[in-house]
Parts: C-alpha cells; sequence; structure tokens
C-alpha cells in the first residue's frame, strides 16, 4: 500500500545524511508499520471480535425458526381435592331442575410428566429479529472499516511527523558541524588578535542554543516513536527507526468514493425502516405456532387397602394462533418515535454530505497552498545557504562581521524549519483529502 511514490525530500538533506553516525535500529517503513498494526492493534482486535460477536448474534436470530423441545414434570399432593358442582338430578333423577350438589374428583396424588415440541410457523417479530441481525453484522463490518482507516490515519500521522521531527535532528546536525567549524576559526582569530573574545562567546552560545535544541527536538521524536508503537501493537521497548527519505505525493485526483460514515448511517437508516416494519407487522400480522405434547399422567391413593398408583398416557398435537387486538396504544407510540429515528437519521445524512463536501474543498485548498509552500521553501533554503557561504567567506576577508555571519546562520535555520513545516502541512493535507474522498486505503 504504497502512500507516495516520486519526488523525494530536498537534496540538501540527502547531504546531511552523509554527517550521521550509523543507526542500528532497524528502519521500518510506513507500509510496515501499517501492517503490524493490522495484526496487533488493540482497537482492530476489539472490533474483530465484535465481528465475531454479530455473526453469532445473527445465528442466534435464526436458531428462534427451529423446533424447541423441552421435558416437563410435575407433582401435587391435593390436601383438599377440588370440589365440582353437579346437577342433583345426576344422583336422583325425580330432582327438580336447577338444583345442585357438591361432589369431590380425583385423587391426591397427580404426576405429570411430558415432552412439549414448539415451532413457529410464522411469527413477524421472529423473521424481522433475523433480518435485523443480518444489518447489524453490515454495520459492525462498517464499524470495523471505520476503526481500520482511522488506525491508518492516525499512524501515517505519527510516522509523518517522526520523519520531520528526525529530519529536523539532521539540520541541526548540519548547523552544528558548521558551528563548531566557525568556533574554531574564530578561536584561531581570537589568538592571533584578529577577533574579540565576545565574538568567541557569541558562537560558543549559539552553539549551547543549538545543543539544547537537539536534546528537545530528540524527546519529541522518542515520544512520537513511542505513540507510534503503541498504535501499532508493540512493545515500546521495541527499537526501529522511521524512513529518513520523505516521498512527497504526487497532485493525482481521484474520484471521491462513499465514506464509510455515510455507509454506516445509510445502514443504520435500514435498521430503523426494518424495525418500523417489524412493529408495524406485529400490528396487524398474526401468530402461528405449531404445537405437540406427548406424555404420562399418573394417579394416586394412599389408603388402606384401596391404595394404587396408575399412569395414563396423554398426548396432542395442534396450532396456536395469536393476534393482538389492543394494548393500550403502546405499538402506536413506538411507531411514532421510530418514525421520529428515521428523520434524524436522514438528516445526520445531509449534514454529513454537506460537511463532507466542505473538507474535500477545504483539503484541496490546503493541499494547493502546501504544494506551492514546499516549492518556495526549497528556494529559500537554497538563497539561505548561499548567503550563509558568502558570509563565511566575507568573513574571513574582514569584509563582514561575525554578527553578520550569525545572522545569516539564523536565517538558514529559519528556512530549513519553514520548510519542514511546509512538507508536514502537504503530507497532512494530502492525508486528509484521501480521508475525506474514500481514497485513504487503496482498495
Amino acid at each position: 500500500m504504497k502512500l507516495v511514490n516520486t519526488h523525494t525530500l530536498f537534496p540538501v538533506v540527502i547531504f546531511l545524511f552523509s554527517g550521521i553516525s550509523t543507526v542500528t535500529a532497524q528502519t521500518w517503513s510506513l507500509q510496515q508499520c501499517i501492517d503490524t498494526a493490522q495484526v496487533n492493534n488493540r482497537n482492530l482486535q476489539l472490533n474483530r471480535n465484535n465481528l465475531t460477536l454479530s455473526e453469532e448474534r445473527e445465528k442466534e436470530a435464526k436458531s428462534n425458526l427451529a423446533p424447541k423441545l423441552s421435558a416437563n414434570a410435575d407433582y401435587k399432593y391435593y390436601v383438599e381435592l377440588p370440589y365440582q358442582l353437579m346437577p342433583l338430578s345426576t344422583f336422583n333423577t325425580n330432582a327438580p331442575e336447577g338444583q345442585f350438589k357438591e361432589a369431590q374428583f380425583g385423587v391426591p396424588h397427580n404426576i405429570n410428566a411430558n415432552v412439549q415440541l414448539s415451532m413457529p410457523l410464522y411469527n413477524p417479530q421472529v423473521y424481522g429479529a433475523i433480518k435485523n441481525a443480518q444489518i447489524a453484522s453490515e454495520l459492525q463490518e462498517l464499524n470495523y472499516q471505520k476503526s481500520e482507516e482511522q488506525v491508518y490515519f492516525d499512524i501515517s500521522n505519527l510516522y509523518y511527523n517522526a520523519q520531520i521531527l528526525k529530519h529536523q535532528i539532521q539540520f541541526i546536525d548540519s548547523n552544528l558541524v558548521n558551528a563548531e567549524r566557525l568556533l574554531k576559526n574564530m578561536k584561531l582569530l581570537n589568538e592571533q588578535l584578529l577577533a574579540k573574545g565576545t565574538d568567541v562567546s557569541k558562537i560558543k552560545l549559539q552553539i549551547s542554543q543549538l545543543s539544547t535544541q537537539k536534546e528537545g527536538v530528540k524527546s519529541k521524536y522518542n515520544q512520537v516513536l513511542n505513540g507510534l508503537k503503541f498504535a501499532m501493537g508493540i512493545a515500546l521497548d521495541r527499537s526501529f527507526e522511521v524512513d529518513a527519505i520523505i516521498q512527497l505525493p504526487i497532485e493525482i485526483e481521484k474520484e471521491p468514493q462513499p465514506l464509510v460514515e455515510w455507509k454506516i448511517i445509510n445502514t443504520q437508516n435500514q435498521l430503523l425502516n426494518n424495525e418500523l416494519s417489524i412493529i408495524n407487522r406485529s400490528r396487524f400480522t398474526p401468530s402461528l405456532n405449531l404445537i405437540g405434547v406427548y406424555g404420562t399422567m399418573g394417579y394416586g391413593y394412599d389408603k388402606k387397602p384401596n391404595d394404587f398408583l396408575r399412569f395414563y398416557p396423554m398426548g396432542f398435537a395442534g396450532v396456536q394462533m395469536s393476534y393482538p387486538l389492543f394494548n393500550g396504544m403502546v405499538t402506536v407510540r413506538k411507531i411514532n418515535q421510530k418514525k421520529l429515528e428515521i428523520r434524524n437519521n436522514e438528516i445526520q445524512q445531509e449534514m454529513v454530505s454537506d460537511q463532507t463536501n466542505m473538507l474535500i474543498e477545504n483539503a484541496k485548498l490546503q493541499r494547493a497552498v502546501s504544494i506551492k509552500t514546499v516549492q518556495t521553501a526549497q528556494e529559500q533554503i537554497e538563497m539561505a545557504q548561499n548567503i550563509y557561504d558568502q558570509m563565511l567567506l566575507q568573513q574571513k576577508q574582514g569584509v563582514a562581521s561575525i554578527t553578520d555571519v550569525l545572522l545569516a546562520d539564523n536565517a538558514l535555520r529559519e528556512a530549513q524549519q519553514a520548510y519542514l513545516s511546509a512538507i508536514i502541512d502537504l503530507l497532512k493535507a494530502d492525508l486528509e483529502l484521501k480521508k475525506t474522498t474514500g481514497n485513504l486505503i487503496e482498495k
């Protein structure tokens, strides 16, 4: 996944490499860092687990269509057997109508054991839940893509910052070499009474400032490397360096692709509409279930001499229908809420679309400005370097003072810093443009 591929950093930077001591740590490219993060980044690991979790939930929803089998058993001992009123004519045929006689039925010991089968033939909520689980799986896949893009973006930013800080250290090393050489010359001139002691002190002060600045930049470089290691998911004590050569992007316009954020909102809209459909179907559509029971009923009597325990088979199969008639307007309230959620989602889609267009235009403008700034900064470094070399020559000839040399050196350092700032602005603007146009990760 090559992010950029042509113009290398200004040739003067290559020259600076010659003065740097050999680094033993392994050099990692941006692609190596991204590949390592794909495996070890904890956010991506969490999202991969969530992907598996959503797949299991989808399987769970589908399993509700499968037959359910359960074994049931119960035992009841009636301290008092239930009463039933019987027409008096049952016992006496001459008894008048409208008169009844209480009677107790059954035996005190009742045992029931059976196996029960149930299977939904049609249930709008079950089918709706399956569809919801499928859409939720798609949503989780998009969330994973979003986290993947964010990891790519964060690591690229950190990598670019590390590269810039590394070049800043190299610029400082180059300036220190120049300052040390100048200090040596000034000491010789001072010994020959051709330079003031204050001139020597000024150069020593400059060397001290450069050394302090180098320590600060080194500390920032190590901090950025630590942040990069954390984003990659590797140990902080693992030693590596970033690639010293910065590849600047080519100005190639790519067709904007649908952003993951927009896809997520669109999938959320599908989920909300499906939930609304489930509520509507459950409001008017009956549920139909197949049921079946097979078992045994046991009856027992424990009074001597007529005690007994007998079992009789029992079984049935049938179809059960459930149709909602009225639930206190709860469904209507749910429908109104869901419609408002769908409207909010549509507004969010419009906001993301408008915001994306704005960000693309801003990124294009920033990228165009950064390209021109880098070109200008390159020219300024060349000019500042020429001026510094001329000042050194004039100072040796006694035409320019040490103050003029130090001013030229400061101008060179400012040009170097401006050049590095322009490069990082260009890299970030290009990264932002790719992100807003959906081309951050090349497919």
